[in-house]
């Protein structure tokens, strides 16, 4: 779960990791109320939304006066904001932070993140501020750090020795290194306690005093850890969410629409994701992420067709399912009580594999339905490609 930079920051304080004073607004006259609120002479207005790069996008501007920062909010609230973490679609803004401006001395970047390749939590550090981390990682990797949590105490998590080298090779010295190394401390125990998967802050500003201030906040969260969180849960902002994921998960469906125009339906996320790719490499593209789970009962299937139905783009749909503890031959049985539920007019590949997955085919040939049989991934991948150029 994602979410939003000024949410970020409320956690980040409660965990006295200094951030800019600042106000989450709904509209353009609380942004005006909250500047003059917050006094002084100079304020940022910044699109909130669950994607990074919103300044080069035009969703952060700096203001020098009251007016200023109505003209900028008034731009920014209701704008498309296009960058790269969003896609070509963009996210619709529709929620503003104002904060103080911050004087500016040096731009650091700090990360944490599971490295699942070590089973450990990493935390990255580049003197690289402001900047994207991929393009960092890709242009110049030598200025990436790393170091490795030698336990998940998160009160004695780092080897501090560790952090000690990083914050010297960030350029830190004195009290400024003293309060990088308690931040990064700091971070550990945040990212443990409340289930962390991201926690990014970019850029860590020091001040002309020495200070460190987190300018902007990222954090993202286990899903599978909220039930332990509530707090973080009500963090939700069901208007950052594509509604179809949302209405997927009414009916326990991983979904997530993409741009092609082959639909899949498969049971588990490591099959789909192969799916997906293999549908690439015959030469289309998949319309959409579609995980049924463990089941795929006549509702969860009808469901899962409807969702991608809703996609003017789809010309076929692919299902790829692997038989386990679930019967081939009941999932036969959804597919096809599914199929003419729903009146299913575009091509349906299905290739059925593992438990009774010969009693599932043989139905499927006696349904009557227009359904082509695939005997396995790759032939169900040409066959799906062939049937959507057929449909275009």
């Amino acid at each position: 779960m994602n979410i939003h930079e000024y949410q970020a920051k409320a956690l980040l304080a409660e965990y006295n990791i200094p951030v800019p004073a600042g106000s989450a607004c709904m509209s353009p006259d609380d942004c005006t109320a909250a500047a003059k609120k917050l006094g002084g002479d100079l304020w940022v207005v910044k699109a909130q939304i669950h994607a990074g790069g919103r300044g080069k996008a035009g969703g952060v501007k700096v203001a020098s006066s009251i007016e200023e920062v109505s003209q900028h909010a008034h731009s920014i609230q209701g704008m498309n904001l296009i960058s790269k973490q969003t896609g070509p679609q963009g996210h619709i803004v529709k929620r503003l932070l104002v904060e103080e401006a911050v004087d500016i001395a040096r731009e650091l970047y700090v990360g944490m993140l599971v490295d699942r390749s070590r089973q450990q939590i990493a935390l990255l550090a580049s003197t690289e501020g402001g900047t994207e981390i991929e393009e960092v990682a890709a242009a110049t990797p030598e200025k990436i750090l790393t170091a490795y949590a030698i336990s998940a105490n998160s009160a004695n998590g780092f080897n501090q020795n560790d952090l000690t080298f990083i914050a010297e090779k960030l350029g830190l010295s004195g009290p400024t290194k003293t309060q990088a190394i308690e931040l990064f401390n700091t971070l550990l125990q945040l990212f443990i306690e409340k289930d962390a998967s991201l926690v990014e802050i970019n850029p860590l500003v020091i001040t002309p005093a020495g200070d460190i201030i987190a300018l902007d906040a990222k954090m993202n969260f286990d899903d599978n850890a909220l039930y332990r969180h509530p707090e973080i849960n009500d963090l939700n902002d069901p208007d950052e969410q594509d509604p179809d994921e949302i209405e997927a998960a009414k009916y326990d469906l991983s979904y997530i629409p993409l741009d092609g125009n082959i639909g899949c339906m498969v049971n588990g996320a490591g099959l789909a994701m192969a799916t997906m790719d293999i549908i690439k490499l015959y030469g289309s593209e998949p319309a959409n992420f579609l995980d049924v789970g463990g089941g795929a009962t006549v509702e969860k299937v009808t469901n899962a067709f409807q969702l991608m139905l809703k996609n003017p783009h789809i010309k076929a749909i692919l299902v790829n399912i692997f038989g386990g503890i679930m019967r081939c031959d009941i999932i036969a049985e959804g597919l096809i009580t599914a199929a003419r539920d729903i009146h299913l007019s575009i091509p349906l590949v299905v290739r059925l594999e593992g438990t009774n997955a010969k009693q599932g085919k043989k139905l499927l040939a006696d349904s009557g339905l227009s359904i082509i049989a695939a005997d396995d991934m790759a032939d169900a991948a040409k066959k799906a490609v062939d049937a959507a150029e057929g449909q275009s």
